[in-house]
């Protein structure tokens, strides 16, 4: 099976992103945010970055707070490292899927006993 030409530009894009995030992002709210994954649009004109946080969620709203102050930087350090006739808009969302797992290995401990 082939790959889609907007999942290989989101492999790229998140490459780049996660490299940005640990060297030049200085916003101190985005220092404990890990890439989990992308999904780009077909046209290749917008982006969605998906992002979880490491010491835990409860600094969540803060995490996407800098992520949404610094992505306008982000964005135009995109159009200079990928040549791509249009940069993606980006939009940050917090991944549930770990939060979810977590519900679900307790939920099945407590039916366990």
């Amino acid at each position: 099976m082939e790959y889609q030409r907007s999942d290989r530009v989101g492999d790229l894009i998140l490459e780049v992103v996660a490299e940005l995030l640990r060297k030049e992002i200085r916003d101190p709210r985005v220092h404990a945010v890990a890439l989990t994954g992308i999904k780009v649009s077909k046209d290749l004109r917008h982006a969605r970055l998906f992002f979880n946080l490491l010491g835990g969620q409860e600094d969540r709203d803060k995490a996407l707070a800098g992520l949404k102050s610094a992505s306008g930087v982000i964005r135009s350090k995109l159009g200079k490292q990928l040549n791509l006739r249009f940069v993606p808009a980006i939009e940050f969302t917090y991944d549930e899927s770990e939060d979810e797992a977590q519900r679900i290995d307790a939920l099945l401990k407590q039916v366990k006993i």
